[in-house]
């Protein structure tokens, strides 16, 4: 089967996207569950996927949850949660081997889905809410990668400085929630919590693999339970790009390396048909070793141990990361912002604009390789509601112009500028 695009219906409020192939030796599941980041919702929902990693209704015993994904030919489950642009995102996925490679009587992609739809929306409860011991352990796992963002400096910076860039912006909350909610999570409260999400949140189902719509769409009808409930899907962002006066915000805490980022607006978002232009732009600015942070910021001023940038095409907001001395701040402040004027000015050598478009379409490229690259990719156009395929940005960044590039660039405006230096007197 030689598909080159995801064929889609809906089962229920499921919608399911399917991309039948037979280039790969495994079935690619993912589902992706959404919701707007609201400061009440997000650390219940953050704390539900591990919850329901420990046990089932058939299998209730986390051992026995584990064993079952063994007999499943070693089956690997897995989640994130995420956050792209204003919503929260949890995506379960399962790689499961495909049907012919195995001499099982029954559909391993029917019981893989089983599985999964299990999982999902029929959790191990005791006394009609979740189990005690469960969401106690796993709330002290949420307490642990939260409280571990302060010793990842580097992460830590990233956080802080889009807490503070988007202080009235639901997009200053952290995707794994926040440590002083935990307490007063209690069985009951989750449990309420989980099925609002299930009632309320738009499901979107990927398979890739040996399989037709059809087919799929049959095992999803026999396998997946969820409520019934009203349609739901992703509202179109509105990126707010409006600047006022930049915001400098200097933090100290026991740290060797100062570490400067700088949170960048723009109008720009992956919905948007110059999207390929600020991929472009990022390229050049900061995302590879040839790009102009790289080059001026590090080797040429031998100012940062690190120096890049980084597009959240969802959201319209461009961050740059570096890590330096903290007597440089000024010194690399200034020349981080020499590099934003040259990109507004239309400064681009054409090794900078090559090597830029190579890189983008080799990594475009090597998405095809990997089914739940695949599966990312498409979802995001779901998300954005701007359907391309990667052929589609492909053909797109070849057609990008340097005036293109400019255009975007002189949408770019700097917003803030966050410092983490050490607790000494300057």
């Amino acid at each position: 089967m030689k598909e080159s695009r995801f064929v889609r219906t809906s089962v229920g409020n499921v919608r399911l996207h399917v991309l039948p192939t037979d280039r790969f030796k495994t079935f690619a599941i993912s589902m992706y569950i959404g919701s707007p980041l609201n400061e009440q919702r997000i650390t219940p929902t953050a704390l539900t996927p591990f919850v329901l990693r420990r046990g089932t209704k058939s299998y209730p015993e986390t051992k026995a949850f584990r064993e079952r994904q063994d007999e499943l030919y070693g089956a690997g489950f897995g989640f994130d949660v995420l956050k792209r642009g204003d919503y929260q995102i949890v995506h379960f996925r399962l790689d499961i081997v495909d049907d012919k490679f195995v001499s099982d009587g029954q559909s391993l992609l029917r019981q893989g889905l089983a599985f999964l739809g299990e999982t999902v929306t029929k959790p191990a409860l005791e006394n009609n809410h979740f189990v005690n011991k469960y969401v106690e352990a796993e709330k002290a796992t949420v307490r642990k990668k939260l409280e571990a963002v302060i010793n990842d400096k580097i992460r830590y910076a990233s956080e802080r400085c889009m807490e503070e860039m988007c202080k009235n912006e639901p997009y200053r909350l952290s995707s794994l929630g926040r440590i002083e909610d935990l307490d007063a999570i209690t069985p009951d409260s989750l449990y309420a919590d989980y099925q609002k999400w299930l009632a309320e949140s738009p499901i979107d189902l990927y398979i890739v693999g040996d399989t037709t719509l059809k087919e799929a769409e049959q095992f999803v009808r026999e396998t997946f339970d969820f409520p019934a409930r009203k349609d739901v899907t992703y509202l179109p962002l509105s990126p707010q790009s409006a600047v006022g006066e930049v915001k400098t915000v200097i933090e100290k805490l026991d740290v060797n390396q100062g570490k400067l980022n700088m949170g960048l607006r723009s109008s720009v978002t992956y919905a948007d048909d110059r999207y390929a232009s600020a991929l472009m732009y990022n390229g050049i600015l900061g995302a590879f070793p040839h790009s102009k942070l790289f080059v001026n910021v590090r080797e040429k001023e031998s100012l940062a141990y690190y120096a890049g940038s980084r597009l959240d095409g969802h959201k319209g907001i461009l961050t740059i990361q570096s890590g330096i001395e903290v007597q440089n701040f000024e010194k690399a402040t200034a020349i981080i912002k020499q590099q934003l004027a040259e990109m507004e000015a239309g400064v681009y050598s054409d090794r900078e604009l090559n090597q830029t478009r190579a890189m983008i379409e080799n990594h475009l490229r090597e998405i095809r390789d990997s089914a739940f690259e695949m599966i990312g990719f498409d979802f995001n156009s779901m998300l954005s509601g701007k359907e391309r395929t990667v052929d589609d940005l492909v053909e797109a960044i070849a057609k990008v112009t340097p005036q293109s590039i400019q255009e975007v660039a002189r949408e770019v405006k700097l917003d803030t500028i966050y410092f983490l230096r050490d607790r000494k007197e300057e």
